[in-house]
């Protein structure tokens, strides 16, 4: 790029420490030669070195360790000891028992640590300057070689201060960027650990193939392969590689060339920024890297509050403004750090963080008290409030807007009044227009006033009633700071895509079949017994399909089956008969086979709603009328049953009911409950997929109910689903088109039927004339273009099974499925041997998509059920074909292959005994009997195993961190080398992980 373009990087702000450039245009590309990786790689150290990032060509650890203590020297004013040094290298940067968690949360919790001196005194030596940021110093190496479970060299690493922080993975032009975050998980496998394990400190991956660049975390990374070495099996999960994020400009342009990517996000400025204020490290110990549209908004906010000061328009709209983030983009996180930044700022004395009560349940109160210790105590009432508010220790208070009402009411002089006070809603599509936003405006004398909405409200879908001043999301907070539409989030993979289904549920006369207008019938008739009973039978039918309860996956260690879903009803007296319904057609079913239903709802000033608006909810059941009030008391008591609880509708215990609620949906212990508005705005699960809707919406209110369902959770979960029994496709339209742009329906929605169904019919066309069974797969080339053939098809299957018109249009039988998954398994882990041969293997080539196959997965209980048929059919003879039959479904299962020969022998076995009791003993002595052989193979202490193994059963997972693992480990001499008892340590997890995964599910 030329000199002269300086301009393109003109920032958002007057500012030219802005971390997002505002708009970035690329100079065309002059190179049109072939670009080897080689070639890449010294592009890139060029552009570094353009930015003032300092090359050196260290090639050793003793390099790497004198460089990061001359840097430390340098960035603290001091001069280490040799003996100084070696104290301060071994005890406070390379602790023999810390890995990738304990020195992330060094670098952004601890990173100014205590040095012992030789005469007795103590310093702080900061590994990092967070204050002045340009005190840091950047360099770069390349090639860097290390030896741990197998020799690798790192492409390019970025050095702060000497600590690898920052590592760039390259793959040339034309091959898979995936492949560079496989490589990156490979490094972490076999030696970022190695020698000292100062590569453990990298905060950032970049990865990138030149044409396309992308960055993650390190926990993305760490967790990823954690979950992978406990399932043995690839997850798409928060962790994975569908969690990458692009790098863009201020108006959402991803930035994805290499060069134009290494001119903006590495300016010494933006990634010392990146580093030192927009990573956040959460209550869960998950280091989250914050994606540009989160950065400019709060950088905007923190831009705002500066001018409007200096301009003296405190108090003022124009010194406050809004941000459109669409739903599920990460607004609570950049509102969080806005305030947390912005308590920062010398001119202000206080922030107030505005919530709505709704939406404090546990684990939001948990996050928040995480970003700033003590700004979340509970705020039960305004006394607790009022002593924050008077406290100047308490920079930040987060409270509620009703809690927040309430005091200003009670207190109408105090001194809070006359400070500078930002207050940021975290929500500003709902509560904040009307008396409340009067109060607080005329309350507050010096304040900036700012709000986050995925949903604005805009003329066009403003009401009519209450202040004609107030109306609009700009007429209550001030301009648009910063916009990022439901189709920028789609577009980038932040969120998923809808898949809508409308359902007629009134029968018309002839010639009129096609046209859906149960939307236009009265509430009353759409209330009719049989057209509720309809609803009821049609949602208990379809119910395992939409929420795809034949899937199974890990969440927090747990492995659950599907999905759950919400029910929102059109008014209280809706929500009553749909529940009863529901307990009526439920009741001669099994216990097993009962969906477990809850039902919550409040007064709403509205509750009809026949504009389509998501009314307000009273979280005061007192104002309900007597008849309601009761249900709910009733079907709480339900609740109690089903759960051990003891809730009910005074005020104190039903707010504990809705936080209660909310985490079992959220931890999906609850299939189904049913709602009027409650839960259809700020309420975020990522386990829930599915919203059957009895319910007009339109507007802000249509797109925050339809966002329950399209949070981003794994490779199963493709697209929030809505099933709407009322005719709301116009309003659809006109939704997305509102809050996307006017050729947003493409791109939010899914295709139609037809449209996967002629794809699906086509590939297996291709697969059943190129690949038939029986015949085997010759050459690298043919099994390359198979695994991609036959997981294009189980992709187009995972969205084809949710529609009603596949059932019976399969076209594979399930003997063939279960035939084409035997073989893709075993190419799968033919080529997982080759890997861990260390030989040259296609496995980074392709994507397997295993955790599909799991929807057609077969399960212990069927082949205990096949054996139970065998007995009965044939007493204690042979019976070859049902034996085949256990051996197909087995060589299909990618979790029972592992378990083959267990099950085989207890096939071969099985006595006269039930066969359930008879496979509890087998499986019991069998996990004791080679539990004792790894015990002592491994000379590992035999309590501290047995206690480790039986918390992995209890949790459902092997925790691979913490100090559990080393207990479990035989004693190591205090002279041997630390690589030796980390490759110890890793020996035995990976045989514990092995036997865990081998008898996990067996019970």
């Amino acid at each position: 790029m030329s000199d002269g373009s300086a301009r393109r990087f003109d920032p958002i702000a007057v500012s030219a420490e802005s971390t997002v450039v505002a708009e970035y245009v690329p100079d065309p590309k002059l190179e049109r030669g072939y670009q080897s990786e080689a070639q890449l790689e010294a592009r890139l150290i060029e552009l570094l070195q353009e930015q003032a990032y300092e090359f050196l060509p260290i090639t050793s650890e003793a390099e790497l360790i004198a460089n990061l203590r001359a840097n430390l020297e340098a960035l603290n004013g001091t001069t280490f000891s040799d003996a100084e040094w070696r104290r301060f290298f071994t005890e406070r940067i390379a602790g023999a028992k810390d890995g990738i968690l304990e020195k992330t949360v060094r670098i952004h919790e601890d990173h100014v640590q205590l040095l012992k001196r030789d005469d007795g005194t103590t310093k702080n030596i900061a590994l990092l300057d967070k204050a002045s940021i340009h005190n840091n110093r950047l360099q770069v190496i390349n090639q860097y070689e290390t030896v741990g479970a197998h020799a690798n060299r790192y492409d390019v690493t970025v050095l702060v201060n000497g600590l690898p922080m920052v590592h760039i993975e390259l793959k040339r032009r034309g091959v898979a960027i995936r492949e560079a975050f496989n490589q990156i998980n490979r490094y972490q496998r076999d030696s970022f650990w190695a020698d000292s394990g100062l590569f453990e400190y990298v905060q950032l991956f970049v990865i990138s193939n030149g044409t396309h660049t992308k960055y993650y975390s390190n926990t993305t990374r760490r967790q990823h392969l954690d979950e992978a070495a406990k399932s043995k099996r690839a997850k798409k999960t928060s962790n994975s590689f569908e969690f990458t994020s692009w790098w863009a400009d201020a108006t959402n342009r991803p930035i994805q060339d290499l060069t134009d990517f290494a001119r903006t996000f590495f300016a010494k400025h933006a990634l010392l920024n990146i580093l030192t204020r927009y990573c956040v490290l959460t209550a869960d110990r998950m280091l989250l890297v914050m994606r540009p549209y989160q950065i400019v908004a709060t950088e905007q906010i923190l831009q705002r509050i500066e001018t409007s000061t200096n301009a003296r328009r405190l108090g003022t709209t124009s010194a406050g403004g809004y941000v459109w983030h669409t739903t599920g983009s990460g607004k609570t996180l950049t509102s969080f750090k806005a305030a947390q930044l912005a308590s920062r700022l010398p001119s202000v004395d206080k922030v107030l963080f505005v919530v709505d009560r709704k939406d404090l349940d546990y684990q939001t109160m948990r996050e928040y008290d995480r970003f700033e210790k003590g700004s979340a105590n509970s705020n039960t009432s305004t006394k607790v409030l009022k002593a924050q508010l008077e406290d100047p220790g308490a920079r930040i208070v987060i409270t509620t807007i009703q809690k927040l009402s309430t005091f200003i009411g009670k207190h109408k002089q105090h001194e809070i009044y006359g400070g500078h006070v930002v207050i940021i809603f975290d929500e500003c599509h709902r509560s904040q227009f009307g008396d409340m936003h009067t109060a607080i405006t005329r309350a507050f004398r010096r304040y900036n006033l700012f709000g986050f909405t995925g949903t604005p409200i805009f003329a066009a879908n403003a009401g009519t009633g209450g202040n004609p001043q107030l109306r609009t999301t700009e007429q209550a907070f001030g301009d648009k700071l910063h916009t990022y539409t439901i189709v920028d989030a789609i577009t980038d993979k932040n969120v998923l895509p809808f898949r809508i289904d409308y359902v007629n549920t009134i029968k018309l006369p002839a010639g009129l079949a096609d046209k859906q207008v149960s939307g236009i019938e009265t509430e009353t008739a759409l209330l009719a017994p049989e057209r509720v009973r309809q609803v009821v039978a049609y949602i208990l039918e379809h119910f395992d399909q939409k929420t795809k309860r034949a899937d199974h996956y890990l969440l927090s260690g747990k492995r659950l089956a599907g999905f759950n879903s919400l029910f929102a009803t059109a008014s209280i007296d809706a929500a009553r008969v749909y529940y009863n319904q529901f307990a009526i057609q439920q009741q001669a079913l099994p216990e097993a086979k009962r969906l477990k239903v809850g039902l919550i709802y409040s007064h709403a000033a509205n509750e009809a709603e026949p504009e389509g608006e998501l009314g307000e909810e009273d979280f005061d059941p007192d104002v309900l009328d007597l008849d309601a009030r009761m249900f709910l008391s009733e079907a709480i008591w339900d609740y109690n049953a089903m759960f051990g609880t003891s809730f009910d509708t005074t005020a104190d215990r039903f707010q504990n009911y809705y936080k209660d609620l909310s985490l079992r949906l959220k931890n999906r212990e609850i299939d189904l409950v049913i709602v009027v508005n409650m839960f259809l705005t700020g309420f975020d699960a990522t386990t829930l997929n599915t919203l059957w809707l009895d319910k007009n919406l339109r507007a802000h209110g249509l797109i925050q109910a339809y966002s329950r369902t399209n949070r981003i959770l794994n490779s199963v979960k493709t697209y929030g689903n809505i099933v709407s029994f009322r005719d709301l496709e116009e309003a659809t339209n006109d939704a997305i088109a509102l809050f996307g742009n006017k050729n947003a329906g493409g791109i939010v929605l899914l295709k139609p039927y037809a449209d996967y169904a002629n794809d699906y019919a086509e590939r297996i066309a291709e697969l059943v004339q190129r690949f038939p069974l029986g015949t085997p797969i010759i050459g690298e080339a043919n099994q390359k273009a198979y695994i991609a053939l036959f997981g294009a098809i189980l992709r187009l299957r995972n969205i084809l099974v949710s529609f009603d018109e596949f059932a019976g249009n399969e076209i594979l039988s399930p003997r063939d499925l279960q035939d084409h998954q035997s073989r893709y398994l075993d190419l799968y882990q033919e080529f997982r041997k080759q890997t861990d041969a260390d030989k040259e293997s296609i496995i980074d080539d392709v994507v397997f998509e295993i955790e599909l196959i799991k929807q057609v997965e077969i399960n212990v209980d069927y082949i205990l059920m096949l054996v139970q048929q065998h007995r009965d059919a044939k007493g204690d003879a042979e019976d070859k074909e049902i034996r085949a039959t256990i051996d197909r479904a087995i060589d299909a299962s990618p979790t029972l292959r592992s378990k083959k020969d267990l099950i085989e022998e207890f096939v071969d076995a099985v006595s006269i005994k039930p066969v359930d009791e008879h496979w509890r003993e087998y499986i019991a002595a069998k996990r004791a009997e080679e539990l004792d052989r790894i015990i002592a193979e491994e000379h590992l202490d035999r309590d501290a195993a047995h206690a480790f193994v039986e918390t992995a059963f209890r949790d459902g997972a092997v925790q691979t961190t913490g100090t559990a693992i080393t207990k479990v480990l035989p004693p190591v001499s205090r002279f041997a080398k630390e690589q030796h008892h980390g490759a110890k340590k890793q020996a035995v997890l990976e045989k514990l992980g092995g036997y865990f995964e081998r008898f996990f599910g067996l019970n």
